[in-house]
Order: structure tokens, then C-alpha cells, then sequence
């Protein structure tokens, strides 16, 4: 039996926030499908959290240990927000559970009920990192009661990514430098982790197993200021995976070039700028 490691990082949103109602509905979710589940995957939900947002979280989640770094500890801001860097997230997983495999969704993302059961088959047939998109749903589904009308929702695709599972085997291998979660340029650069360390990473791009409630693509809850730190340490990140890089491990990439670049250049997970560097790679490569 496969065992995976789900881990989330709860916190208390404050209550105009639309994570104050997405988060339980998001927690129960999770439980179902690991109930539809359970006799045929070892699955343990997982939280990491700060000490102030443990009381929150169900007693159907493992709580490991609380985070003790923020994005706070790295750089200033004006307006102060306690945000948690992925790494330590997934070094949380990593260093204190055994499971094969690890998924690491935000807090706003849903379950549909078969997805830990496609997730076991998807890595019985022979892959070692998946990366599944959301469907994006309305925005009037506000508790834990109305969860068998969304998951009736057809939804509507996201072009982002969100979702990631991979073995543990992988972690060491990370380079996510200081990112915070919450802010732009986590989901692209747990992606480029995954199409730089794993040549044969999944891409499932619209199929009905996660759920987002809201159609907007991305939802701005920090000031700019997080989007340019995080935008340096994606770059930071990029240059040390640059040697594992490599333009044929991008999604499209079998694709002729025209199409492949008019794919790249749409896609808010893949910035053209990395594929104009990976491309000019391997040319050089070539020569």
C-alpha cells in the first residue's frame, strides 16, 4: 500500500477574508477523500502551523510541529504580514513523517472525493511528481453542508498550478530559497522544482479532482511589496536549478516551436523569460 503525506498550513484568517469560510469546507474535503480512500491508500493529513492557529485545525489532522520562521525574519515590510515559507512546510513532511510520497495543496484548495484514489493510481503507473490544476468554481458555496453541490460543479479550468505531489526522494533536492506562501511565484517555482529534478513530472491540467471557490485566476491578499520579494527568490531559486534546467522538460515542449511558444507565453506559471534563458541554453549546448 502507497502512503502519502498531505500537508496543509491552516491559519486564522481574518473574517473578511474568503478564507475564513474556504478553509473548513477545504479541511472536509480532505477527510472524505481520504475516506473514500482508505482501503486502499495509506493517506495522513497533515498540518504545520504557527502556534497561535493550532486551535483551529480538526482532530482528524497530525499536527506537526509549529513553524517557528516567517517571511518577516528575511526582509521588511511596511505592512507586517506572518507568512510561512514553503520550505519549511515541506521540510515539516519531509523530516517528520515516512510516507512515499508527499502533497502539498494551499488552504483554499478542495477535494473532489476519488482524488487520493486517481493520485495512488496516477503513481502505480509509474510517476514520481504530479502537478493537478484546480477547477474554478462560483463563489457562493460558504460551509461544510453544501460540499455535494460542489462537487456536482463542472467548474472551469485555471491556468496555475497548485497542487503538487512528489516522492520524498525528491525534497533534498529543492531549491526554493526564502519564498513565502500566500504571494505570486509559489506555483511557479514548485513547478520548475518539479520539471528540473523529475524528467517525467505529470502535468494534469483539466481534470475534475480540485476545486477552488471563486473564478478569479489569482486573488491578491498581500501588498506588492511580497510580490517583489517573492519575485527575487524565484530568480534566486532559478539560478541555482540552472543546471537541471532544461526547455525539453516544460510543459508544450513537443509541441512545434511557434505553438510552443505561443503556450509558454500565455501561461502564468511559465515566465518567458526562463524560456528565452532556457532556449538560448541550448543552443549554446549545441554549438
Amino acid at each position: 500500500m502507497i502512503s502519502i503525506t498531505h500537508i496543509i498550513n491552516p491559519f486564522n484568517a481574518p473574517k473578511e477574508s474568503d478564507l475564513r469560510t474556504s478553509q473548513p469546507i477545504t479541511f472536509e474535503s480532505m477527510k472524505v477523500a481520504r475516506n473514500e480512500a482508505i482501503k486502499k491508500v495509506d493517506i495522513n493529513l497533515c498540518t504545520t502551523q504557527y502556534q497561535e492557529d493550532s486551535k483551529l485545525i480538526p482532530n482528524y489532522f497530525t499536527k506537526l510541529s509549529n513553524l517557528k520562521q516567517s517571511v518577516l525574519d528575511h526582509s521588511n515590510f511596511e505592512k507586517e504580514l506572518k507568512l510561512p515559507l514553503i520550505k519549511d512546510i515541506i521540510l515539516k513532511a519531509y523530516h517528520e513523517t515516512t510516507s512515499d510520497y508527499i502533497i502539498y495543496t494551499n488552504v483554499d484548495i478542495g477535494l473532489q472525493k476519488n482524488f487520493y484514489l486517481k493520485v495512488d493510481e496516477y503513481i502505480r503507473n509509474g510517476f514520481q511528481s504530479i502537478i493537478i490544476n484546480r477547477k474554478r468554481i462560483p463563489g457562493h458555496y460558504k460551509t461544510i453542508e453544501k460540499l455535494d453541490e460542489i462537487y456536482k460543479e463542472k467548474g472551469k479550468k485555471h491556468p496555475g498550478f497548485d497542487c503538487f505531489v512528489f516522492h520524498r526522494n525528491l525534497v533534498p533536492q529543492f531549491c526554493f530559497n526564502n519564498i513565502c506562501i500566500g504571494v505570486p511565484f509559489i506555483g511557479i517555482t514548485f513547478a520548475q522544482n518539479l520539471f528540473a529534478l523529475d524528467r517525467k513530472c505529470l502535468l494534469i491540467e483539466n481534470e475534475k479532482l480540485t476545486f477552488h471557490i471563486g473564478m478569479e485566476i489569482f486573488a491578491k491578499r498581500a501588498p506588492t511589496a511580497y510580490f517583489r520579494y517573492n519575485q527575487k527568490e524565484f530568480w534566486k531559486s532559478m539560478k541555482e536549478l540552472s543546471p537541471k534546467l532544461n526547455i525539453d522538460q516544460l510543459p508544450y515542449s513537443n509541441f512545434v516551436l511557434p505553438i510552443k511558444l505561443f503556450l509558454w507565453g500565455l501561461h502564468p506559471s511559465i515566465p518567458i523569460r526562463l524560456v528565452f534563458q532556457l532556449l538560448l541554453k541550448k543552443y549554446k549546448n549545441k554549438i
